[in-house]
């Protein structure tokens, strides 16, 4: 087959290296993350990366932006959903911690060890915390409580997750959903009733 250079997709697209580019971040780390061997991933050549990003700095920037969007984006979106109860507001925001398409744990992973060795990445985080606790707190005056407890639990809910996350916890889809109502509990202090885990349940399950 005679390749279309009058088709663009011979040199790939943004997306396509962001991808391929996420795959080393997440495999290997930020040192990894270097053109030609994402070129030789693709199967494209190393000038084609050229055509979509003026350097690596500018795909590592793409990375960040990537990050930024869909795990602060989605999490404060989780915060911010409908909910008639604290329960239910609490299980839309463990959405996130459920279901990877929300929240990137293993990407979340490789954000915070880059962030030990860049300044840039280093602020970015400390922003998106920032940014994540503000929703989290805003969730909870939502249904009444005050400032300090607010921002107390909101702390306690998301550090527990960073800290899944930091230690690498593994533990089966099963016990993870089991584990749900009891979070829900000792996050805000008040059991989800059944037809709420019953939803949450089902958004996951079906």
């Amino acid at each position: 087959m005679t390749l279309d250079r009058t088709d663009r997709s011979w040199r790939g697209t943004p997306d396509l290296w962001l991808d391929a580019a996420y795959d080393l971040l997440v495999e290997a780390g930020v040192e990894a993350v270097k053109v030609m061997p994402l070129a030789q991933r693709l199967g494209l050549s190393r000038t084609s990366f050229y055509w979509h990003f003026p350097d690596r700095e500018a795909l590592l920037a793409g990375l960040v932006e990537r990050w930024r969007a869909k795990n602060t984006g989605n999490l404060v979106a989780r915060c911010e959903a409908p909910a008639a109860t604290i329960s239910e507001a609490m299980l839309n925001l463990i959405d996130c911690w459920v279901d990877p398409a929300l929240f990137d744990s293993r990407l979340e992973f490789a954000m915070r060890t880059w962030a030990l060795t860049d300044a840039t990445v280093k602020a970015a985080m400390e922003e998106a915390d920032g940014t994540r606790l503000a929703a989290i707190t805003a969730l909870f005056r939502r249904f009444g409580y005050g400032e300090t407890e607010a921002d107390t639990r909101a702390r306690t809910l998301y550090l527990t997750q960073v800290g899944y996350i930091a230690v690498g916890s593994e533990e089966s889809f099963a016990i993870r959903m089991g584990r749900i109502p009891a979070y829900v509990l000792t996050f805000s202090g008040v059991a989800p009733n059944p037809a709420e885990v019953a939803a949450f349940r089902g958004r996951h399950t079906g």
